[in-house]
């Protein structure tokens, strides 16, 4: 039996997973995560499926500890340590990536002012600023001169940086409106957050003592996304936003074949044969001569924002033209036998 974690917000995998069981007569329950008697919950199931997510405060005190507790003992988890230790945080993935001799967006890390000032004044502009965490182009600025830079120094190695911008937020929860892409409430909840920011901002406390920047790569309109799920591959291809170098959450994505280049496919398939992951989403963008470069991973993505898609590719790059149920395949490979 799959035990599916219970949860209420519609944009992660957990109602796609209960839909699929129930279509498939597949055995589940429901758990809480979150209660403390979780484990003797599981004492019946065969595996734990739980998306969970990086804005949630519960989760972050508690989802990767529990997932990764319970694959020590034995028990089959979705996502497993391999796809998610390393999710929603960047510094993570640049030693990962760089260790398995993955072809990346060039990043520095810097974790005191000297050397990070060294670097600044030997290095060229513009430069992409991060912070460790956040989704959808949050906490991402191109940097275009020294003294800028110098400035994010200071800041980092003083008060730091709230992992939530308020201001930044609310401007792309107004775009996205203007656009026809969110409703006016979205707007209106990020006015209310100009004064009140989310509680997991609280439990993530402040951004400090560290510095992570990314090499500016030019002449790149969009961003392509390929999703790796056990053998299978879909993608999407995200535009950037207007007069902006950020695609990732812009809203402005092609799905058809022809706008997916299959170089960004054949990467993904070779980065996860590395992994050894049950499921990572691969942000690639093109290189100085047109290779591809992998900007960063994570285990999940929103699912509404993939159901247009037409059809997958297989690992020998055979398309499959049609709708599919990449949630479905996440339930069937729990089910398989071994790890």
């Amino acid at each position: 039996m799959i035990g599916i974690h219970k949860n209420i917000k519609d944009h992660l995998f957990h109602f796609r997973w209960i839909d699929y069981c129930k279509k498939n007569n597949i055995a589940f329950k429901l758990v809480d995560c979150y209660d403390s008697n979780i484990i003797e919950q599981l004492s019946d199931c065969d595996c734990l499926m739980f998306h969970y997510n990086q804005s949630s405060s519960k989760d972050i005190i508690m989802a990767k500890p529990l997932l990764f507790s319970l694959e020590q003992s034995g028990f089959k988890v979705f996502p497993d340590f391999n796809s998610g230790w390393h999710f929603d945080d960047k510094i993570g993935q640049k030693y990962l990536l760089e260790a398995l001799q993955v072809d990346i967006v060039k990043t520095w890390v810097f974790y005191d002012a000297k050397s990070a000032l060294q670097w600044i004044n030997s290095t060229s502009f513009p430069k992409v600023f991060k912070l460790r965490g956040g989704a959808g182009s949050q906490n991402v600025e191109l940097v275009r001169s020294k003294p800028k830079a110098q400035q994010l120094v200071k800041k980092s190695f003083g008060k730091g940086f709230s992992a939530y911008n308020s201001w930044g937020s609310f401007k792309e929860r107004f775009r996205k409106w203007r656009l026809g892409h969110a409703d006016f409430k979205d707007v209106i909840k990020g006015l209310i957050r100009l004064v009140k920011v989310p509680t997991y901002v609280k439990v993530m406390g402040r951004e400090s003592n560290y510095l992570y920047f990314q090499e500016f790569v030019p002449n790149n309109d969009s961003d392509t996304r390929i999703i790796v799920i056990d053998g299978k591959a879909f993608g999407i291809k995200r535009m950037n936003r207007e007069n902006d170098f950020r695609a990732s959450g812009s809203g402005l994505i092609l799905y058809d074949k022809a706008s997916i280049d299959e170089v960004f496919v054949k990467a993904a398939f070779d980065i996860d044969k590395k992994l050894k992951a049950q499921c990572v989403a691969y942000d690639f963008v093109y290189g100085e001569n047109k290779n591809p470069l992998l900007i960063e991973i994570s285990f999940g993505f929103a699912n509404a924002g993939y159901d247009a898609c037409v059809g997958y590719w297989d690992e020998q790059l055979n398309w499959h033209e049609g709708s599919f149920n990449p949630y479905g395949w996440m339930v069937d490979l729990m089910l398989k036998n071994g790890k």
